[in-house]
C-alpha cells in the first residue's frame, strides 16, 4: 500500500505546486466554469438575451482577473450589479462572482476603502435586490428574513478574506521579526568573534614576545661564554629549552580555543595564568639576566579569573619591553598593592625608556602592539592603565584593576 501512496503523494505536491505557480490560470479555469452554468440561465430563462450576456461576461471577467487587478474588479463588478438593477437583469448564477470579489479585496494587501466598499456592497446587494425584484406571496417577516439570509454570505465572504488578511499580516510580521533577530544573532557572532580573534592575537603576542625574547636573551648569553663558562652556557640552554617548552604549551592551549568539533582532554592544555604565578615570571626573568625587585603589599586573595590574567599579562609584557627597550645595565621593579577594592600594578625600569610613539601614538609602524594589548585587557575589566617615561628616566607602568570579592 505504501507503494502507490507516496507517488500519489508526489503528483498531488506537484500540481498544488503548479496551481500556486499560475493563480490567473486557475481564475480563468473557474471563469469558464462558471461562465457555463451562466449560459445554461442566459439561453433559457433570461428576458433580455444581450443584456443579460454581457453581464454575465463582464461578472465571469471578474472571477478571471481578481487577484490580477482587485480593485479594478470591485469597482467593475458594483458597476454591473447597478446595471442590472437598473436594466432588469434578474439574480443568476454569475453573481456567485460578487462573493468571490468581496473575499478577494477583503484577503487583498490594498487600501481600505477598497475593503469597506467590498463591505457595503456585500451588505447592500441583497436588500436592492429584493426593493427590485420582491417575493410574491409572501410576508412582509418573511420577505426581511430572506433578505438577512442572502446578506449573510456577502458578510462571511468579507469576514473570512479579512481574517486571511489579517493572518498573512500577521505571519509576515513574525516571518520579519525572525530575519530581524537573525540579522541580530549574526551581528552578535561577529562581535563575538572579532572580540574573540583580538583575544587571541593578544594572548599569541604575550606568548610569543615574551617567551622568545627570553629565549634570545639566553642564546645570545650562551653563544658569548660557550668557550669561557661551558656550565653557564649549558644552564643557558636549559632555560631556553624550558622556556620553549612552556611557549608551546601555551601556543597548544591557545591553538586547542580555535578548533571547533574536535574532543580535547582538558588536562592537555596548561591552564590560564594567575596572579601566583607572577613571582615564577619574576624569577625567570631574573634567571634571563634581568633584575627584577618584586613585592607585594597587602593581603593576597582571589580575584577574578580575568583579573587574575589581565595583571599576570601587564606585568609580563612591562617586562617583555624592559628587556627590549630598556638597553644595558637595566634594572626593573615590580609591585602588586591588594587594595579593599582594588589591585594595584606598578612596573618601573631605570632604563632608557621606549620610543615617543609606542605609548602615545598606539605604535605607529606596527610598533606598540604590547601596550595596545595592554589598555584592552585593562579597558575589559573595567580598570585604568598609565604608561609612560619616569620623571628620573626609565618607563612606567602603571594599572589598577578593580576587585570583587570571589
Amino acid at each position: 500500500m505504501h507503494l502507490f501512496r507516496f507517488p500519489t503523494l508526489g503528483y498531488v505536491q506537484r500540481l498544488y505546486d503548479f496551481l500556486r505557480r499560475h493563480p490567473t490560470g486557475v481564475d480563468a479555469f473557474w471563469a469558464l466554469t462558471l461562465l457555463g452554468f451562466s449560459a445554461l440561465w442566459v439561453a433559457g430563462t433570461a428576458t433580455h438575451l444581450l443584456v443579460a450576456a454581457v453581464v454575465v461576461l463582464l461578472l465571469c471577467l471578474v472571477v478571471a482577473l481578481r487577484r490580477r487587478a482587485p480593485r479594478e474588479m470591485l469597482v467593475l463588478a458594483v458597476a454591473v450589479g447597478l446595471a442590472q438593477l437598473v436594466l432588469d437583469v434578474e439574480i443568476n448564477p454569475a453573481d456567485f462572482a460578487m462573493l468571490v470579489i468581496i473575499y478577494t479585496v477583503a484577503a487583498h494587501d490594498g487600501p481600505r476603502w477598497a475593503s469597506r466598499l467590498a463591505l457595503t456592497a456585500g451588505v447592500a446587494a441583497a436588500p436592492l435586490a429584493q426593493v427590485r425584484w420582491p417575493m410574491r406571496e409572501t410576508s412582509t417577516a418573511a420577505a426581511v428574513f430572506g433578505t438577512v439570509v442572502m446578506t449573510v454570505p456577502f458578510v462571511l465572504a468579507w469576514v473570512l478574506g479579512d481574517s486571511m488578511r489579517t493572518r498573512r499580516a500577521y505571519l509576515a510580521q513574525l516571518e520579519e521579526r525572525a530575519a530581524r533577530l537573525e540579522r541580530e544573532r549574526e551581528a552578535q557572532a561577529k562581535v563575538a568573534v572579532a572580540a574573540e580573534r583580538a583575544r587571541i592575537a593578544r594572548e599569541l603576542h604575550d606568548v610569543v614576545a615574551h617567551n622568545v625574547s627570553v629565549m634570545v636573551v639566553q642564546a645570545d648569553g650562551a653563544a658569548y661564554v660557550l668557550d669561557a663558562a661551558p656550565d653557564q652556557a649549558r644552564q643557558a640552554l636549559e632555560t631556553i629549552s624550558s622556556t620553549g617548552r612552556q611557549a608551546l604549551a601555551e601556543m597548544r592551549r591557545l591553538l586547542g580555543i580555535l578548533r571547533t568539533g574536535e574532543h580535547q582532554e582538558a588536562g592537555e592544555y596548561v591552564p590560564q595564568p594567575d596572579v601566583q604565578q607572577i613571582e615564577d615570571l619574576v624569577e625567570q626573568v631574573r634567571t634571563a639576566g634581568l633584575p627584577v625587585d618584586f613585592k607585594v603589599v597587602g593581603t593576597p586573595r582571589r580575584l577574578p579569573r580575568g583579573v587574575e590574567l589581565t595583571a599576570y599579562r601587564i606585568v609580563q609584557e612591562a617586562l617583555t619591553n624592559t628587556r627590549k627597550h630598556g638597553g644595558p645595565d637595566v634594572g626593573a621593579s615590580v609591585r602588586l598593592t591588594y587594595f579593599d577594592d582594588g589591585l594595584g600594578l606598578l612596573v618601573e625600569d631605570d632604563g632608557r625608556g621606549a620610543a615617543h610613539e609606542m605609548y602615545e601614538d598606539g605604535g605607529a609602524d606596527g610598533r606598540g602592539h604590547g601596550l595596545i594589548g595592554m589598555r584592552e585587557r585593562v579597558g575589559m575589566v573595567g580598570g585604568t592603565l598609565d604608561a609612560g617615561p619616569r620623571p628620573g628616566g626609565g618607563f612606567r607602568i602603571s594599572a589598577l584593576l578593580p576587585l570583587k570579592q570571589a
